[in-house]
């Protein structure tokens, strides 16, 4: 029981961290976005959509394509870090 309440622990640290290392590369490559945002795609044009894009793909050496860039994969912050755990899940 302890075991499976340490893994639940470490996978929501992990998750948290994550996000956290999300949040401030992209508030460095686009300072004017609200990452806190209910509606973060509406906030982002092509080139901010092809940013974050990029720096997913090097920063966690997945595979993210034109396909991947939408409304619900980009809505929050919260559902990029789950795009990226299902990326890096398949690998």
């Amino acid at each position: 029981m302890e075991e499976s309440s340490y893994l639940c622990s470490r996978l929501l640290y992990n998750v948290r961290t994550m996000k956290e290392k999300i949040r401030t590369m992209l508030e460095d490559a686009l300072p004017l976005v609200d990452f806190d945002s209910d509606f973060l795609f509406s906030e982002l044009d092509s080139l901010g959509v092809t940013t974050i894009l990029m720096m997913l793909s090097d920063e966690f050496g997945i595979k993210l394509e034109a396909q991947d860039a939408t409304p619900k994969n980009l809505k929050t912050l919260d559902s990029i870090v789950n795009m990226v755990e299902q990326k890096l899940n398949q690998k």
